[in-house]
Formats: structure tokens, sequence, C-alpha cells
């Protein structure tokens, strides 16, 4: 099988490997779809985090269980699922309770996820736990697989922060329209009443904000929109998915007092704290990183009820090189998708 991997030189590229054979617990996917985050190329760009080298790419996976391992159920077979692949310790309360995202041993584990220091999806196929199969029948594999990341660290961001846009004429900032910022509009306009601005440079990205349910759109300049719909109070809440020095001096002054800060992205940008500061009073920061299994059964379900989808652009694994350079230009509005050649 072909598989798009960072080799143990710290390089990346595609390479044929034998077909794995899942273990006791384990089952094997035909890969259908797996998407590409700005994620990898902080691995590329970083020759693999410190992670054990050789493993293969792709942590948003949706596949069809072509074989299953000792203790696992035959009737699995043939049916597409999704993979919940954050890693955890599996031993602490949180892994217990599915939220392996923020396991309490997350520091020393040896890996973020599946593809992100372990085998991933990249690849023709690629095994897995039973436990972290969420069945996805009946929807499109590359909105499937974006479900994966893309769409549960939306949900979990929004969800986080509900609380703070249950006022009447609350509103909701979304900068950065990219894989996951449309899909947090679409969450925030399925799951809350809150007022959505959308965010971003790009024209592209604004028309698509705009598809996914966003009231209102605005460059860098999004102060006076905000205010408009807010009637001068600002913004309850800011989901920033760049979280880049730009953005951030974007975001902090659109806060309403007590407001939320949310910092999806990790572009590397810094907000200075303290008290007195520039941070309004009463703000809450929240730095959300991917979602439980219970959550990517709930992405999962809004996408089955049709008010999520995922903006997908796609190749061939064979190009995976060319999606990633693709990706690193800026030149994908939506999610980017591998797909089987």
């Amino acid at each position: 099988m072909r598989a798009y991997r960072m080799t143990s030189s710290g390089a990346a590229g595609t390479m044929a490997l034998p077909v794995p054979d899942p273990a006791a617990g384990e089952v094997r996917l035909a890969v259908l779809a797996a998407g590409l985050c700005h994620s990898d190329l902080h691995v590329v760009d970083r020759g693999g985090l410190g992670w054990q080298l050789p493993f293969t790419f792709g942590h948003e996976i949706c596949g069809r269980v072509d074989a299953v391992g000792p203790g696992v159920r035959e009737e699995l077979i043939g049916t597409q699922v999704v993979v919940h692949a954050p890693v955890g310790c599996g031993r602490c309360p949180r892994c217990v309770r599915g939220r392996t995202n923020y396991c309490d041993h997350r520091a020393s584990l040896p890996a973020a996820g599946i593809g992100l220091g372990v085998d991933g999806g990249m690849a023709d196929t690629v095994t897995v736990d039973e436990s972290r199969l969420v069945p996805a029948d009946g929807l499109d594999p590359s909105t499937a697989a974006a479900l994966t990341d893309a769409g549960l660290t939306s949900y979990h961001a929004v969800t986080s922060c509900a609380d703070a846009l249950v006022e009447p004429g609350a509103v909701a900032v979304v900068i950065g329209v990219g894989g996951l910022g449309h899909m947090a509009v679409a969450i925030l306009r399925a799951c809350t009443d809150a007022r959505i601005v959308a965010v971003d440079t790009r024209a592209e990205a604004l028309e698509l904000a705009r598809s996914c349910g966003a009231h209102a759109v605005a460059g860098p300049d999004a102060a006076a929109t905000v205010a408009e719909l807010s009637q001068g109070r600002g913004a309850d809440v800011v989901l920033d998915f760049v979280a880049a020095q730009s953005t951030l001096d974007v975001a902090v002054p659109l806060l309403r007092t007590a407001g939320e800060l949310v910092l999806v992205g990790g572009a590397g940008g810094m907000i200075p704290v303290g008290k007195p500061g520039p941070l309004p009073s009463g703000m809450v920061l929240r730095l959300p990183f991917w979602g439980s299994r219970e959550e990517l059964v709930a992405t999962v379900d809004l996408a089955r009820s049709g008010v999520l989808t995922a903006r997908t652009t796609t190749f061939p694994l064979s190009e995976a090189e060319r999606a990633f350079a693709e990706l690193r230009r800026g030149a994908i509005v939506g999610r980017a998708v591998l797909v089987p050649d």
C-alpha cells in the first residue's frame, strides 16, 4: 500500500508499505478520505515535533472496515466509520470518560493523536482500536473525514463558550474562515441564536462564511461591524482560528466586558496579561484542543441532520505533496482532503 509519511530523516514523502493486519481489539480500515490541516504543516516544518519516527500522517480519517482483529465483532466489516483520533493514557479519569483530548498525562505522551506521532490515515489502509470508531454511513467521505478535527474542534470550541451566547443580541466573531472556521460558523448558526460576524482577508473565504450562515462579514477592520450588531457593546465571544499576532491584535479590541476569547489556532501570537492591562474586565480566555468522542458523535449527528457540511478540495493520495504545497501557500478554501487514487 501507499502511505504519506514523516521519515526517519525528518523529511516527508510517499512510500510503499505492507498492508497491516489488525491486532486484538483493532479493525483495519480501507481509507476513503483523509483530511489535511495546518497541524500537519507544523509537524513537517518542525521535523516531527520530537515524536518517534517514522509515522504516517493523517489524523482526520473516514474509512470502511475491511478486516477485524480478535475480539472485534465481524458485523463491523463493510461499515463506514470515522475515527476519534486524540491519544491519551487510557487510565486517567478524563480518558476513562472519553476526554482523551485532555488526558492528564498529555505532556508525556508519545503522540498527540493518530497521524500525529503514530501511523494515521494518509494511506490506503490503517489499523485503529475499535473503541475509536464512530459510525458515519451515508455521509460523503470527504465531509465525514473533516468532521473528525475541523468539525470536532470547532464544535468543542463553540460549545465551550455557549453560555456566553445566551443573552439576547449576543454577538460571536469568527476570525479565520478556513478549514475549521467555516464549520464553526455553521455550528454557531445551528446551535446558538448569536449574531455571527466572520472575519478574513480573502473575499472567497468571506463568501464561504456567508454560505455557512454568517450574518455579516468583514476584513481586519471589523470593529465597526461588531459595534453595529452589538449596539456598541462589543462581541460576547471571539473565536480566533488563526491566533497569529495580527489576528490577536484584531480580536482583543472587539471583546465586550466579560467577553470570552477562544484561541483555536496556533500561529504563535501572544497576548500580554496583567491587571490592569489591555484585556477587558472579567474576560475569559479559552485554549480548546480537539474534542471528546462524545462530541464527535454530536458533530456527526449535526452532519446527518444536514446543518453541517464541509467545503472540501480533494486531491488523490498520490498527489499529497501538491496538496501540502497548496495548503502552505493559502490556496485552499475550506478543507483539503486526500482520497484514494
